[in-house]
């Protein structure tokens, strides 16, 4: 690894760089064993069981409303915590940190409707709801600075925990690190699978445990439509599964991960790992990246994958290895929902450029209100 200073190394090392690993990947990389290549799936994907994919029962009916009860009696108990996603530079706003940045009227930022969300639950259930956020090193102060400006948005401050993701040091292809122009390392988050390991590391999961907590829904911070849903909650604590996957029905133009059979059993699947000419259409929905995770389940070490990512860095390509949250499903029993992307309930609200924010506001109005 081209040597750094001490500090840049100083840096590093407050978010949990690991150097070893670091060498590794360059190595790695040097000797093309880490190359795009090396992404794609062993062996082939089939669509998964018809069984595989639950969907809720209709709206009011009995089911439903036993689901509803079974959900509210988790929240009322303490036993449900938010995670958001919260670790990416908005380069489609202008590089700013997304969750900071107004939705609707000047206060009502992304993660101000968080806060709501958690708030209007609480107030349904006489419940108490922790928000966790996990930042990155791009991302961190400006949120801290963003809840403390806004009075954490009238949560009490023990409501609300930040901590960050790892980090890693971008690099060429073949292997020495990447340098900006100004010859400075080019560091970055190594993607949402760090969530568990950093969860635990930062002390966070046995904290949540040891005051009764039990499941976490992990979220986009951008996806508005992840709200808290009592009724997914009482169909996961339903399920037995130690997580839960929702899945919203796939459009024209769509791509991402989605659920496909693969060495045994039902996984998620990311397209970054799909071979040549496969047919991704066989499977009708794909991956929201919202997630739950019944807590005890999560508390071990996972080995993921880690895959090879190019990506444009002031007018070059740069190289990243990352992970992905999504990959747990290989590891965890889980269950995989179909959810609603339309109307009302929606479950599927990204926003990705300051276009759809403008594309979507009557949506977001309509679901938290003007």
């Amino acid at each position: 690894m081209n040597r750094l200073s001490a500090p840049q190394l100083s840096f590093l090392q407050q978010y949990g760089f690991d150097a070893d690993l670091q060498r590794r990947w360059q190595g790695e990389i040097a000797s093309g064993r880490l190359c795009k290549a090396a992404n794609l799936v062993s062996g082939p994907l089939a669509a998964p069981p018809t069984a595989d994919l639950q969907t809720l029962p209709p709206v009011g009916s009995a089911a439903w409303l036993e689901l509803d009860r079974i959900g509210r009696d988790a929240i009322q108990k303490g036993q449900l915590g938010v995670v958001i996603l919260n670790g990416g530079m908005a380069t489609r706003f202008g590089g700013v940190v997304k969750g900071v940045v107004p939705v609707l009227g000047e206060k009502r930022s992304f993660l101000a409707l968080v806060v709501e969300d958690a708030h209007a639950i609480e107030r349904a259930t006489g419940g108490r709801v922790p928000l966790f956020l996990m930042n990155s090193f791009a991302t961190d102060a400006s949120t801290k600075a963003h809840f403390a400006a806004h009075g954490n948005f009238g949560a009490a401050a023990d409501r609300i925990t930040h901590f960050t993701q790892f980090i890693a040091l971008r690099m060429e292809k073949n292997g020495d690190l990447f340098l900006l122009a100004n010859g400075e390392p080019s560091p970055y988050g190594p993607g949402h699978g760090d969530f568990p390991g950093a969860f635990r590391h930062a002390g966070h999961l046995r904290s949540f445990l040891a005051s009764g907590g039990r499941y976490l829904i992990v979220r986009n911070v951008d996806n508005l439509g992840a709200r808290i849903d009592p009724v997914i909650l009482g169909q996961h604590i339903q399920s037995g599964r130690d997580a839960t996957v929702e899945l919203a029905p796939k459009w024209k133009g769509d791509a991402g991960g989605a659920p496909y059979h693969y060495q045994g059993r039902t996984q998620l699947i990311e397209g970054l790992r799909f071979p040549a000419g496969f047919d991704a259409d066989i499977v009708d929905v794909f991956n929201t990246n919202t997630l739950l995770f019944t807590a005890p389940a999560i508390d071990r070490d996972f080995e993921l994958g880690r895959y090879y990512v190019e990506k444009d860095v002031e007018g070059r390509k740069a190289v990243q290895i990352e992970h992905l949250i999504g990959e747990l499903t290989a590891h965890l029993s889980t269950n995989f929902l179909r959810v609603s992307r339309s109307g009302h309930s929606t479950r599927f609200l990204p926003v990705k450029t300051p276009e759809d924010l403008k594309a979507i506001r009557a949506d977001i109005e309509a679901i938290y209100g003007a």
